[in-house]
């Protein structure tokens, strides 16, 4: 890029496009397991500078700081169908901190002058801006598994990419891919093999970037390579403003053709459905993608990040004082989200719920907590060639081979050298335990179970019941309490009989089925488990039409009486955050 080409402060007009939508600010550091959400309180696009605010209650904001500069994602968020994600990373800027109070802090960074950087290596780093996009393609194991993501940045040594927490959980620094391919929106692609060179939490909506160095390439590799950055930097130009436009048009390469537009669509509409979340269900999301975010830090630092860890607890113990009910209703919908963490939320609210209501005082009901959140983080530990993946239909070998879950979790906790409390280890180590011995991974039987044992076994049973595992259909809930109630050798049925005065016959977020014809999903219930408030959503007489109606019990004779609780998948009901 010549210099005639530049202009002073040309990151201050990216930022400035941004800040002018509706946007999130995250101050991100690669040793922080979680990034810091900031407002733009000033800007001065003539001198380049920004004064962010956080509200942090860390001990220190040193693992932020590094060299008295920090770094930061920026992203637009999409509102409407057709319109282009933008986001922007910008790293080790110049910041000077005040404290406001006592958790207030002001950070004035000062931007760089140019929007593009330098790699490791010296190379010139071309950042996606302004809606520039690629796919990416990673093969992570031979024939196995291939994740895809989107460019943020690209050099001739390597490119940053963003892919889902849960797609993530195979990936580690060091690793080596068998081939990483580019998909630029004409059709184009470019090849290679890979090298992960680091991985942080990317932005605050459940993505991970992974910074790839390119390896392995031939002469002729390297000259197309050479071509599609020069392409990407002359459209960064051009969609800044640094390029005139009369001089060079678009680049071609940025132009979508029609595989692209239907992905682009497809995207849209998934951006559609989940434009709408209420506070307490983006809380419990939250959560989830903390939890992975956790598991990231775990495989591939040095630490363990204890301090992220009880804050997913206390603010899961906060929406269990505040509304149990409402809870209950969102922790449904954490469907999309990976297995191990859909189970280890809604068992640990649950549990926490049980004991809450014996005691709200118990000291160790956070311990206990913390340790159902912990206790499946293992599985994705365990991922190889041989279990590539905790989505697939695993065989009797690759089933055996997740039941060392808790041994591959405790030496990692181990080797980190994060000691649990007793109570905390005593959940992560015992709750696949039962009470004849036949559980794993230590084969204990009752008098060497602790109560909090015998009773997230209980929970534990009757959440794998009601779900979908391993291609099996889930049950219906009368139907999962008959099968722990004829197992009494193996579950405690006093404490089955509690969960059911706990959670009811007819357990919030079911979908219930109603005589004149109508699905909805229940709400909430009265004093005797019974439903008095659901969501309406279908009139199997009109298979094709949706409905979003909400009624109170007293509306109920509109659909009839209540004839029980059905599977969602047998109507082709799929719930949407």
């Amino acid at each position: 890029m010549s210099t005639a080409m530049m202009t002073q402060n040309a990151t201050s007009q990216i930022i400035k496009s941004l800040l002018n939508k509706d946007h999130t600010i995250s101050i991100f550091s690669k040793e922080a397991a979680y990034a810091i959400e900031a407002t733009a309180i000033k800007t001065d696009l003539n001198s380049g500078k920004i004064t962010l605010e956080i509200h942090y209650k860390g001990a220190s904001l040193s693992p932020y700081l590094k060299n008295d500069t920090i770094c930061f994602d920026i992203e637009a968020l999409r509102h409407t169908a057709g319109e282009e994600q933008q986001i922007h990373n910008i790293e080790h800027v110049p910041a000077y901190v005040t404290k406001i109070d006592t958790y207030t802090y002001h950070l004035e960074c000062q931007l760089p002058d140019s929007i593009f950087a330098s790699d490791n290596r010296g190379a010139l780093r071309v950042p996606f801006i302004l809606g520039m996009h690629a796919r990416a393609h990673l093969n992570v194991f031979e024939h196995e598994l291939n994740l895809e993501g989107k460019v943020r940045n690209l050099s001739v040594g390597g490119c940053l990419v963003y892919v889902s927490l849960e797609d993530s959980m195979a990936l580690s620094a060091n690793q080596t891919l068998p081939s990483v391919t580019l998909e630029f929106p004409n059709g184009d692609t470019f090849t290679t093999e890979g090298r992960i060179r680091h991985m942080r939490p990317f932005g605050s909506h459940g993505y991970a970037a992974i910074g790839i160095e390119f390896i392995n390439m031939s002469a002729t590799m390297m000259e197309k390579l050479f071509h599609y950055v020069s392409e990407s930097e002359f459209e960064a130009a051009f969609r800044s403003g640094l390029q005139d436009s009369v001089a060079r048009a678009k680049s071609r390469l940025f132009i979508a053709d029609a595989k692209e537009k239907k992905m682009q669509q497809k995207e849209e509409r998934e951006l559609v459905k989940n434009s709408q979340q209420s506070p307490l269900l983006r809380g419990v999301l939250e959560i989830a993608q903390q939890l992975q975010v956790i598991l990231m830090f775990i495989k591939n630092k040095d630490l363990f990040p204890e301090e992220s860890l009880y804050e997913c607890v206390d603010s899961l113990l906060y929406m269990v004082n505040q509304n149990r009910k409402a809870l209950q209703y969102a922790l449904m919908f954490l469907h999309d989200e990976p297995e191990w963490v859909r189970h280890a939320i809604q068992v640990g609210s649950q549990l926490a719920m049980v004991l809450i209501t014996r005691d709200p005082h118990a000291s160790q009901t956070r311990e206990a907590l913390a340790g159902a959140l912990l206790h499946t983080m293992g599985k994705p530990l365990l991922i190889s060639e041989k279990l590539p993946s905790l989505k697939i239909h695993m065989s009797p070998s690759q089933t055996e081979i997740l039941k060392d879950h808790v041994h591959a979790l405790n030496a990692k906790l181990a080797t980190l050298g994060w000691v649990p409390s007793p109570t905390c280890s005593d959940i992560i180590c015992h709750a696949n335990e039962r009470l004849d011995g036949s559980g794993y991974p230590y084969g204990k039987t009752s008098d060497a179970l602790s109560e909090r044992v015998r009773l997230i076994s209980v929970i534990k049973i009757i959440n794998k019941l009601t779900h979908v595992r391993n291609s099996q259909q889930p049950r219906q809930p009368l139907d999962a309490y008959r099968w722990v109630n004829n197992r009494p050798a193996i579950y405690e049925k006093s404490l089955l009989v509690e969960y059911i005065q706990h959670f009811g016959l007819y357990p919030i977020g079911s979908l219930a089925k109603f005589s004149n014809g109508f699905l909805a999903w229940i709400m909430d219930v009265d004093a005797k488990g019974m439903p008095c408030k659901v969501n309406v959503i279908k009139n199997l007489s009109f298979i094709d039409t949706s409905i979003d109606t909400v009624l109170e019990n007293n509306d109920f004779t509109q659909i009839g009486r209540l004839e029980g609780t059905v599977n969602p998948s047998d109507y082709n009901i799929h719930m949407i955050n």
